[in-house]
């Protein structure tokens, strides 16, 4: 196994039950994992076909598609160090087809020029929080555990969620709230997160998320479960430029598809799931002019959809793990090269 270290730019998220002291195939069952295999496999059985994890975690998926392609190479990104070190440990057994790399999945075609990789016959993406953030404590993921408002995927670098409730001007955090979380009552909450950070600057979860019960109407607060839910999101996609990386992310990952190559990508909440449909329906489409007797070799759709919609997991596996429950689906296979001028 090769791992290249390079400065990194970079649903559920409730507390975790799953004890830190576990191995990370203890720690981590991989969402709708045979699905996920089913979809990329045309493109992975040949020889010399290689397939990207970009957001790799502890490595399911990544231990998965190492057994189940003998003959594949398998580049995993993330932008976690400590999930590539546990992932490397998880994967050692596949060393010799493997390299992780520290970075965050809009730095794709980064990294696969420097590993001289041209076009890549796989990509998998599963978006929102790994099991191991939410696990540990000291993350600041999971709103029903107390701990540092942190969110930072990667630790090393960029400003903590406790930085963003302190110093953002409240407009700003409005607009967080709104545009990432979803939350009606966003003005409401960020009137009294302003009052409380005036008497005392937040640090910890747990005053952050009894503020948001005292703030949100009785009505508000019995229906979608946890009130502090929607906050909470809000912050770990605005810590972590989620949205802002995905949007440069999936057209540069269909790029990196040879013909005939496919990605399959799990996400977790409507934002997620709006922009991957937007980016693989529009590929899937004819760009051609209305009327055209014969549509021209550039016009033509250059991804076909290989799911009806978003396919959702099944009753049985949500059952055996709860962080399934949201999960949405989609894959799209390359089927021609873009037209160049």
């Amino acid at each position: 196994m090769t791992t290249e270290e390079q400065p990194a730019r970079e649903e559920p998220t409730g507390g975790g039950d799953v004890a830190v002291n576990q191995s990370p195939a203890e720690r981590h069952r991989p969402v709708m994992l045979r699905r996920c295999l089913d979809l990329l496999a045309p493109a992975l059985a040949e020889p010399g076909a290689t397939v990207v994890d970009c957001t790799l975690g502890l490595g399911g998926h990544s231990e998965a598609l190492l057994a189940t392609f003998p003959a594949a190479r398998l580049i995993g990104l993330d932008r976690d160090r400590e999930a590539l070190r546990l992932a490397g440990e998880r994967l050692v057994e596949h060393a010799d087809r493997t390299t992780l790399v520290h970075a965050v999945y809009d730095e794709l075609p980064e990294v696969l020029e420097r590993l001289g990789v041209a076009r890549v016959q796989g990509v998998l993406f599963d978006l929102g929080v790994s099991s191991m953030q939410l696990d540990e404590a000291e993350r600041g993921f999971a709103y029903a555990q107390d701990a540092p408002l942190d969110m930072r995927m990667d630790q090393t670098r960029g400003p903590s969620a406790a930085d963003v409730l302190n110093t953002y001007p409240p407009g700003e955090l409005v607009r967080v709230l709104r545009a990432y979380g979803e939350e009606k009552q966003a003005r409401r909450i960020v009137e009294a997160v302003v009052r409380e950070r005036e008497r005392e600057p937040f640090s910890h979860s747990a005053r952050l998320v009894e503020l948001i019960r005292d703030a949100l109407p009785q009505a508000a607060k019995r229906t979608g479960g946890n009130p502090a839910k929607r906050t909470f999101q809000a912050l770990r996609i605005e810590v972590n430029g989620e949205l802002d990386v995905l949007e440069r992310a999936v057209p540069a990952a269909v790029d990196a598809l040879a013909v005939g190559g496919r990605i399959a990508v799990l996400s977790y909440h409507s934002l997620e799931d709006r922009l991957v449909k937007r980016v693989l329906t529009a590929g899937a489409r004819s760009t051609a002019p209305a009327g055209l007797p014969v549509v021209p070799e550039q016009y033509q759709p250059r991804l076909k959809l290989l799911t009806r919609g978003a396919e959702l997991p099944t009753e049985d596996e949500i059952a055996e793990n709860r962080r399934a429950a949201p999960a949405r689906l989609r894959g799209a296979e390359r089927i021609r090269e873009a037209h160049t001028s």
